[in-house]
């Protein structure tokens, strides 16, 4: 197990390399777009999402929080129509990763359940809002709350296993808690949590954003499980999963009866998606969340910085 980590280390750097470069070698053919074949770019948004995907799910983020600032940056397509794709392809990754979380104990049905039914009504509003808006708005925005993630992720001092000294009286009547055996240590872990009520708001804000954005929502319910609500961190990255595959199927039904999903973006997008997230499922049991976490802050910079500068016209 030894000599795993460093070649796992290795190899996700070489991944985290090839999500920056391929979307850039895009950006170089977009004078010359009319000339591509017609194949081109559905073969690069598979690779692309593939990608992507192997990087998500270890996170916990879903891969729509990568997918909407990198395809919206980089490719010639419109910010309605990578939204609307970016809520199915986080989606898919996490109805990818779901079944093998779930018989892993990584991710729990009574902590996921209560928090998702507040975050995809609000989700469905938001969804409304964000495609009531200016594309070249909704860029920007996107470009800043996609940095501010960052600071986030940056700053939060995360704990693989916070302490809950006694779980809040919702959490006892819900029978939330679990218990789960980390594959990187073989020790085996009882859980609770405790300030829920505060845990559902912040999760109906969470919808909110995800839907205006069509980013999914990872990136938030990892932080707000394991930092505000006590969960451990590698249950609060499963539990994710099955918290985005209800909030964004719900946000995504706007956006296809708005017809802003476009099948030729979207199909490649959830199928490379959902083959990269099976492989990142598997390595969430071995791998430590610290690698994953920098490479991840390392891609949303890059890519929060690109969408700020598209939308406000500098960086074309």
């Amino acid at each position: 197990m030894g000599s795993t980590f460093p070649m796992l280390r290795r190899s996700l750097t070489a991944l985290a390399l090839l999500l920056l470069v391929l979307p850039v070698q895009a950006a170089e053919t977009l004078q010359a777009v009319s000339t591509m074949p017609w194949w081109f770019w559905p073969l690069a948004l598979f690779v692309t999402c593939f990608l992507i995907g192997i990087v998500a799910v270890p996170a916990g983020i879903g891969g729509g929080i990568l997918f909407v600032p990198i395809v919206g940056g980089f490719f010639p397509f419109h910010l309605d129509f990578v939204r609307g794709a970016g809520l199915l392809v986080a989606l898919a990754s996490a109805l990818a990763a779901g079944p093998m979380l779930l018989r892993g104990n990584l991710a729990s049905l009574r902590l996921a359940l209560p928090l998702a039914l507040l975050a995809s009504i609000s989700s469905i509003a938001g969804a409304m809002i964000g495609l009531a808006l200016p594309a070249s708005t909704v860029q920007m925005a996107l470009g800043v709350i996609v940095l501010g993630i960052v600071v986030l992720m940056f700053s939060a001092g995360k704990s693989e296993v916070p302490e809950v000294a006694r779980p809040d009286a919702l959490s006892t009547a819900l029978g939330i808690h679990g218990v789960f055996t980390d594959g990187a240590t073989g020790r085996r872990i009882d859980w609770q949590v405790h300030r829920t009520p505060l845990g559902l708001f912040v999760f109906t804000g969470i919808g909110m954003l995800a839907g205006v954005f069509g980013i999914g929502a990872g990136w938030a319910n990892v932080p707000a499980l394991n930092l505000l609500m006590g969960v451990p961190l590698k249950v609060s990255a499963g539990t994710s999963g099955l918290v985005l595959s209800l909030v964004d199927s719900a946000a995504a039904w706007v956006y296809i009866n708005r017809g802003a999903v476009l099948a030729i973006i979207a199909v490649p997008s959830v199928v490379g998606m959902m083959l990269g997230a099976r492989i990142g499922a598997r390595l969430l049991h071995v791998l430590k969340g610290s690698v994953i976490r920098k490479m991840v802050i390392s891609l949303l910079l890059f890519a929060g910085i690109r969408a700020f500068l598209k939308g406000a016209g500098i960086w074309m």
